[in-house]
This record gives structure tokens, sequence and C-alpha cells, in this order.
């Protein structure tokens, strides 16, 4: 026989079904805040990359969306919402933009005429750079077995396809160069990693096919500053014929 005391304690306790309901709908309500917070912030990455002419970094996009988003993650889906469309969103380097589908770019190709072409020591310049980066002017040189013109390295840099990396802990302190984020994106480049192999280079006739067995490509140095690098000072020159 139940006591009046147990009877009231059974009165007082909250049925366990009704519990776990309400349990779950708080769940529910928590999850579907946090999808709308999600959509705006993708909403707002979209508007800030449409609007940029140049690729943005995710230090640059983080300040315009809500406390404790993920960047990286918010990024990673808006990847996957334009990967069949018209346009995707791509990485260069450590930058993010849309750029037209590769399939697609054949739409948009125009004959134009380049005010300023690219000469062989341009070009020659530019591939010792980008696969042997950081490199300093004599190493150039020393590479291409002739002399730097003075203005090869100023046009390069003019392009932003070059930049003053550092300099060298040597005797001398010489500068050093690597690419740029502009050069990663005008060649499609998500890192200096999708750089072509030796394969590639052979297959593409950009290399004799009748090469030492045991050379390599060289896989460029793609952080800030290697070991045997010093940042550049507030005085350092900013175009190469100025070092």
């Amino acid at each position: 026989m139940k006591t009046g005391a147990t009877q009231h304690l059974e009165q007082k306790t909250p049925d366990i079904a009704e519990m776990d309901a309400a349990d779950d709908a708080h769940v529910a309500a928590s999850e579907a805040e946090q999808l709308e917070i999600n959509r705006r912030n993708i909403r707002v990455i979209e508007a800030l990359l449409f609007a940029s002419s140049e690729p943005v970094s995710i230090k640059e996009i983080s300040p315009f969306l809500t406390d404790m988003a993920n960047t990286e993650l918010l990024l990673a889906q808006l990847v996957k919402n334009y990967a069949d469309r018209g346009i995707n969103l791509v990485q260069r380097g450590d930058k993010w933009a849309f750029r037209t589908a590769d399939d697609l770019g054949f739409l948009l190709r125009r004959e134009e005429k380049e005010t300023r072409s690219m000469s062989r020591a341009a070009l020659e310049t530019m591939s010792i750079i980008a696969y042997h980066q950081p490199v300093t002017r004599a190493e150039i040189e020393e590479i291409r077995g002739v002399a730097a013109g003075r203005g090869t390295l100023d046009m390069l840099m003019e392009a932003q396809w070059v930049r003053m990396r550092g300099r060298r802990r040597t005797p001398g302190r010489p500068v050093t160069y690597g690419t740029t984020p502009e050069f990663l994106d005008h060649f499609s480049l998500s890192s200096l990693g999708d750089l072509p192999g030796l394969e590639e280079l052979k297959g593409s006739g950009m290399l004799s096919s009748r090469l030492p067995p045991e050379m390599q490509i060289p896989l460029p140095f793609e952080g800030e500053l290697s070991d045997d690098e010093d940042p550049l000072e507030e005085d350092d020159p900013v175009f190469a014929r100025d070092e």
C-alpha cells in the first residue's frame, strides 16, 4: 500500500518520456540554430569573395564571421556547393577565389595582345625561381649559366609573379626571391606542389627526353622563411635593381 508521501513524490517526478522529448526538442533547436548560423556565414564568405578582385585569405575572411566559426570547414562546404557549377571555389596558396570551371574556360578565351611579351630570359628566370626558391640573383645566374639582365627581375616583380622573400645568411646577405599568390593564381596552381614534375615537363616538350637519369626537379620551399634566411628590413629596396 502506497503512503501519502510516496504518492506525493510520484506526482512531482516528471515522466521520463516527457524529459526525453524535451531534450530532443532542445537538441533539434540547437542544431537548427547552428545550421542557420553556418548558412549566414557561408553567404558572408560568398559575398566577400565575389566582391574581391584578388584571392582572399582566411585571415581576411574570419573577422566578418560569427564567433567560433570554423572558416576552413565553411570554405570546404562552399567548395562542395560550387563543385558542379560554372564557377568553382579554388585555393591559391593560402588564399581563396572564385574562378571559371576548368572545362568551361575555352568559352571565355579572347584574342588579347600582351603589351609586354615575356622574353626567354624572363621565362627561364621565372622557372628557376619557381622551382628553386628561395634563390638569390647569383644562384639564378649560376643555374642559367649567364648573367641575369638588370630588368628581368624587375619585370617579374612588376607583374607581381615574383617577390623579395628575405636575405640569405651568407656574406653580403643577398636578397632571396620567391613566387607570389598572384603567380599561383595566374597559372591555376593551388600550391607550389602542383608545379609540373620531371615527366610532365618532358611530355610537354619543355625538357629534352634525353636527360641524365639521375636528374631531379627540385621541390620549392613554401614557407615564409627558410632556416638560412633573415626577414627583410624596412629600408630594403622594392625592386631588384636597387639591391
